[in-house]
This record gives C-alpha cells, structure tokens and sequence, in this order.
C-alpha cells in the first residue's frame, strides 16, 4: 500500500513566529509515523513559519511571480532549513527519511500546469526509502517563479505514485463547520460557506485550496489533527473524508 501523508505546517511549526519548529509536535508525529512502517510512505511538509513568511515579505505566492533572485533564494533556504529538521527528527526514530527539493525537479508550464517528475520518489520507495518532500519555489515559466504548495505536491504525487491512501496532518480536527466536523465532502460548493481564509500567514490557500485540490483526487483523502495522525496510519478514517 500506498500513503502519501501530509504534515502541516500549523503542526510542525508555530505559524506565527518566524523559524520555529514545535518541536514536542514534530517529534511526537515522527515517533507515531515510525510504529507504522509497513506501508510505503511518502511524506510532505508544508511551510509553517519558515516559507510562508518569506514569501509574504517577498510578495511571491502561488498567482504572483518574481524574478527576484533573492526572493527565490530566501525562500528555498528556508524550506531547507525545515525540511533538514523534519528529516532528522524522523531519522532519530529510525524512519529512513531522505530529502527531495521540488525546486530542484519541479517546474510550471507556460499554460499553468505543473510538471513533477517522480521517478526519483518511486526508487526511493521501491529501495525502502521514506521520501521527505516540501512546499517549495519552483521555476515558472513566462512569470519567474511561483509556489508550490504542500498541497499541491500531495495531489501531483498522489496521481504519480497511484496512492491508496492520502492524509492531510493539519491543526483542525478536520474541515469544520463551526465547531463540528463535518465528515465527508464530495463537492466543494456544498462547503464553500464555512471555509474562511487561514487566521495566519499563508501564500497557499489555506483550506479551502486543501480542499479544492483533494477534490480532484481519485484517491481517498481524510483532513485530521495530531489525534487522527495514529488512526490514519492504522487504516481508520478519522476527521473529514474528501472524495
């Protein structure tokens, strides 16, 4: 089996501090990943307070490209820096996590269509590998570079890697409808009402783009906090099912 697993960057990170990991979260979720090791996992890490605050300063988000160098590099450097965290706090519980940068394999078509090359995440799995991938900056054509988001990337390997499973790790218990969680979602206007704009900085989409983008999926999709991280794992369907 399949899994491609989203850790949010609201859960590895405080959002709104600059740099910083929560790191009792993320070791908390990397022990949890690592008492479930018989599946392929593919793993995702959006941004939190590393990425998005760059690009927030820089003016460079999913719609809005740069040709600003710097902006690129800060960007990227930052994404970096997180994902080295990531790996080493799923490395220290013996999960065997290696890093992929999207800037590096990914880019956007002049017509908006991303190409993602996954040849390099299926040997990775198929030699025993966890690969760690992450929202990133990637090149743009006609519009210098844009983000990729975690999401995005979910999504794109998902299809490639014709998944079984998909999980978004996020702060909420799922998708909510004021304080209730609402349990399955098949067509998004059915919930565009109660999805609002992320409280903290977030170049993405927040959730609705979640939401949006799982919608197209063919793969099973559950949105869940750190309490569902372990039942999702386990095959259970915890917070809310998309599609």
């Amino acid at each position: 089996m399949t899994v491609v697993l989203k850790l949010g960057g609201s859960v590895i990170t405080d959002k709104d501090t600059p740099e910083t990991v929560d790191r009792a979260a993320l070791d908390a979720a990397s022990s949890t990943i690592a008492a479930y090791g018989d599946t392929d996992l593919v793993i995702v890490h959006g941004g939190g307070s590393f990425g998005h605050h760059h690009a927030a300063a820089h003016g460079v988000s999913r719609t809005a490209g740069t040709h600003d160098d710097t902006a690129v590099r800060d960007v990227h450097r930052a994404m970096k820096r997180l994902n080295e965290q990531v790996v080493d706090a799923l490395a220290a519980v013996d999960v065997p996590a290696i890093p992929v940068h999207p800037l590096s394999v990914a880019h956007r078509s002049m017509e908006d269509e991303l190409r993602l090359p996954s040849q390099q995440v299926r040997t990775l799995l198929t030699e025993g590998f966890v690969p760690v991938l992450h929202g990133d900056v990637i090149g743009h054509e006609a519009m210098g570079a844009t983000i990729l988001s975690g999401d995005e990337l979910v999504c794109a390997l998902a299809e490639a890697l014709s998944a079984d499973r998909v999980g978004l790790c996020s702060a909420v218990p799922g998708v909510l409808d004021g304080e209730d969680v609402i349990p399955e979602i098949n067509d998004f206007e059915d919930v565009a009402h109660v999805l609002g704009a992320s409280e903290s900085t977030d170049v993405t989409g927040g959730m609705a783009g979640k939401v949006r983008a799982l919608l197209d999926l063919e793969t099973p999709a559950f949105v869940f906090d750190r309490g569902g991280l372990e039942p999702f794992l386990m095959g259970r369907q915890p917070g809310t099912r998309i599609g």
